[in-house]
């Protein structure tokens, strides 16, 4: 147990590592090239930062531990709304007044809706799997319009402009970028192994340690992201982040058992967890969207996004 434990933690601290020198390297090579900013941001970026959970998600497929990678999708979605948006907030109210950002979550309420149902027979099939790469698809074409449609002071354009890299040479960021490939998946495989005989130890089930410890832990990095953002007044970034890592989540890593793994699915993902999921994402829209343009998620708020984050954890492990 304790050396599994061990191997799950230096995994995960490789993994987040091996995720931001992707993003980075990722960044900046789009930059030189002559992307734009704001579709770096909307598509690279926002991908990136779902790295993690689609390496592990992949990984878990492939070793046919398929409620794992649904749980890892699920409990990421849950995570990212109560314990990192809620945190965040917490330490200082989230201001929200992109009109990009608002737009997505709409989106992202939809997607939600769909991958629901979807696994709500319990059952995710290759055709399942399909369909979900088809809509990440057609999200990061609506993506790289929108970035080149958005209003000029849309203020989540200048922070995403602060946030990619510059200065970095072609040569190092593809360096980064292959590091990172390489990287990503050679610690998800030790990820996935030591998580694996955690919940045996535990005699708990696979869905559950996708839900709680391996979710937790591909979610640090948004944490950490947003934290910093909200601290530095990039209010609509550190939002922005989480609504597409979202997305991400549900269209790609969702999609991973249902193209690499197709089966039956633990029938408390169809029960329980798609509920609360479609739960918080539905609050996270409220709580954001103002018909006056702007809209503060404040510390009430915030506070009940963490009571329903740990009151979930309590009904999984009891």
């Amino acid at each position: 147990m304790a050396v599994s434990l061990t191997i799950f933690i230096v995994g995960l601290a490789v993994l987040s590592w091996s995720a931001d020198r992707f993003v980075y390297g990722a960044s900046a090579l789009a930059r030189n090239v002559g992307v734009s900013p704001m579709m770096i941001g909307l598509t690279i970026v926002a991908m990136g930062s779902s790295a993690p959970e689609i390496v592990v998600s992949a990984t878990a497929s492939l070793d046919g531990n398929r409620d794992t990678a649904v749980g890892n999708a699920l409990g990421s979605n849950i995570t990212n709304i109560a314990l990192v948006l809620g945190i965040t907030a917490l330490v200082r109210p989230l201001l929200v007044s992109s009109r990009t950002v608002k737009r997505e979550m709409p989106i992202l309420l939809g997607i939600c809706l769909v991958a629901s149902w979807l696994i709500f027979d319990q059952f995710i099939s290759r055709e399942d799997g399909i369909l979900l790469i088809v809509g990440l698809i057609m999200v990061l074409v609506g993506m790289a319009y929108l970035s080149m449609t958005s209003e000029r002071n849309d203020p989540i354009l200048q922070e995403t402009e602060d946030e990619i890299p510059t200065g970095v040479a072609t040569s190092s960021a593809v360096m980064w970028v292959i590091l990172g490939l390489v990287m990503l998946p050679v610690s998800a495989h030790f990820i996935v192994e030591s998580a694996v005989d955690i919940a045996t130890y535990l005699g708990i089930s696979q869905l559950v340690i996708g839900l709680t410890i391996i979710a937790l832990g591909t979610s640090l990095p948004e944490l950490a992201a947003s934290v910093a953002g909200v601290l530095k007044g990039e209010d609509d970034l550190a939002m922005g982040n989480i609504v597409g890592s979202n997305i991400f989540n549900l269209l790609a890593v969702l999609a991973m058992p249902g193209l690499l793994s197709p089966g039956i699915i633990d029938p408390d993902a169809a029960q329980r967890d798609i509920f609360v999921m479609l739960g918080l994402t539905l609050l996270l829209l409220l709580f954001s969207l103002d018909l006056r343009g702007r809209r503060q998620i404040n510390r009430f708020e915030a506070t009940a996004f963490l009571l329903i984050f740990f009151g979930y954890q309590w009904l999984l492990f009891r």
